[in-house]
């Protein structure tokens, strides 16, 4: 009876980690020749900013944007009912010099105004926004770098951190906002290295198309000079 008892709980685990795998869905597909965002549509997600963040040192408040979703004590029942249970409003944390989240977008308003403007108009999932302190201290250019998903590249219909990371760029005023990481090239890190000015980052492409990143695939390397007005991507080779 005990063989059987043990018989039985390794099928059941087999056939678990069988469903699992089954779920795992790549992060990249290529059946279609285009990328498209279908926005599905969801009444229990709402729109919300946090209160604003400054940058220390500089003349812009930043308002993180996103969305939050309520959770009901019953399936059936709708925002604004008696029977609403928990909502959390925070669309972001923020460590100083860096906001962290899933945002649908970034406002950013002068500190002497009472408008603010988005950082972009296009449908984006930022996941970090890092402001480079210490080298606006020695350069006096305040830039913002930002990690961002900004393709369906599972083709889910929405864009989530199961999508392509990207590495973007921009002033603190959001102005000169730009993607500097190649399309299809997965984000791994990058690191600012101040005696030369430079951003230098890591990202994997899927070479073999088996919609994941692996031990096959390859990794490219690159920098962008800060100082360089158009931020123009270079590739280098660390190794021969």
């Amino acid at each position: 009876m005990r063989f059987l008892s043990n018989y039985c709980l390794a099928v059941v685990l087999v056939l678990f980690s069988c469903k699992e795998r089954e779920e795992e869905k790549p992060k990249v597909i290529y059946e279609e020749p285009t990328l498209k965002v279908v926005n599905k549509i969801d009444t229990t997600q709402i729109k919300v900013a946090d209160l604003p963040v400054h940058m220390e040192g500089t003349s812009y408040l930043l308002h993180p944007f996103g969305e939050v979703r309520v959770y009901d004590s019953k399936a059936n029942s709708s925002y604004g009912s008696s029977s609403t249970g928990r909502v959390s409003y925070a669309v972001s944390n923020y460590n100083r010099y860096e906001i962290t989240g899933f945002l649908k977008n970034i406002y950013i308003q002068h500190i002497d105004s009472v408008h603010s403007r988005p950082l972009t108009d296009k449908s984006l999932l930022i996941q970090t926004a890092t402001y480079l302190n210490t080298f606006t201290q020695k350069s006096k250019k305040e830039i913002l770098v930002y990690s961002i998903s900004d393709m369906d590249t599972n083709r889910d219909g929405k864009l989530d951190a199961n999508d392509i990371k990207s590495l973007y760029i921009s002033n603190i005023s959001g102005e000169n906002f730009k993607k500097i990481s190649p399309d299809f090239q997965e984000l791994i890190d990058w690191n600012l290295i101040e005696v030369s000015n430079r951003l230098y980052f890591r990202t994997i492409q899927d070479s073999n198309k088996n919609g994941d990143f692996d031990k096959d695939d390859a990794v490219f390397y690159y920098f962008v000079d800060l100082m360089d007005a158009e931020w123009k991507l270079n590739e280098y080779k660390p190794f021969n």
